[in-house]
């Protein structure tokens, strides 16, 4: 769970991922937040340890904001699960939809799933044309370089079988990880699936961060990581 300055949600985002009845370790990345969230995050940690869990929640601090990538890439090294699950902390994805995303990996079928808010599922709020279409647009070009078919290859649920996201070599600071490990998933053959998920997205004076300059530097993203082995 990436997180960076999201006081406002994270208390609610954390009993969410909890409330899920499966086996799981969280890990709290906080990516020098300044409004409190690291507070929020120390609480739920000593919660867990007065518990006897102290495995289940684990909080790691970024010495300062570096991006969404970086945090991400902390965290990974601090897994110790079979499955890694992206948990933004903004309550735009909700952990009731862990349980689907899960599936194909139960079942052996698959080694990466992809949630999906455009292939039905969920309910879904309803927003931003040019973001949805910047988003479609992205997710042709991606589909182009990977020789996938996904129809949301920006979403923010991903999973990954842990020996796998692991043995990937990340780079992106930013936004820039879902090109980037969207087109290193691909070039190692990966088994990918996709499944329908509900989305809740926020406006930007609800804190929404990520803009037209993210678009720009996922292009680019795609070119260089589809271009480098």
């Amino acid at each position: 769970m990436p997180v960076y300055n999201e006081a406002g949600t994270l208390e609610e985002a954390v009993r969410r991922v909890q409330s899920v009845k499966f086996s799981k370790e969280i890990i709290a990345v906080d990516d020098g937040s300044t409004d409190g969230s690291r507070d929020i995050l120390h609480r739920f940690a000593a919660e867990a340890l007065a518990a006897g869990a102290s495995g289940a929640f684990k909080v790691v601090l970024q010495p300062f904001n570096q991006g969404k990538g970086a945090a991400i890439r902390t965290g990974i090294a601090h897994v110790t699960g079979d499955v890694v699950i992206i948990q933004d902390a903004d309550l735009e994805y909700d952990p009731s939809d862990y349980e689907r995303l899960l599936e194909p990996i139960l079942q052996g079928k698959a080694d990466v799933v992809f949630g999906s808010r455009f292939a039905g599922g969920g309910p879904h709020r309803v927003m931003f044309f040019w973001h949805y279409l910047g988003n479609k647009f992205l997710t042709l070009f991606s589909n182009a370089l990977s020789n996938l078919n996904l129809t949301d290859m920006e979403v923010g649920y991903k999973l990954f079988r842990a020996e796998i996201i692991k043995s990937i070599k990340l780079e992106s600071e930013r936004f820039g990880f879902e090109p980037e490990v969207t087109m290193k998933i691909a070039k190692i053959g990966c088994r990918v699936y996709e499944v329908p998920i509900s989305y809740y997205g926020r406006t930007y004076a609800e804190g929404k961060k990520i803009t037209w300059k993210d678009g720009v530097s996922a292009l680019y993203c795609l070119i260089k990581f589809w271009w480098n082995d």
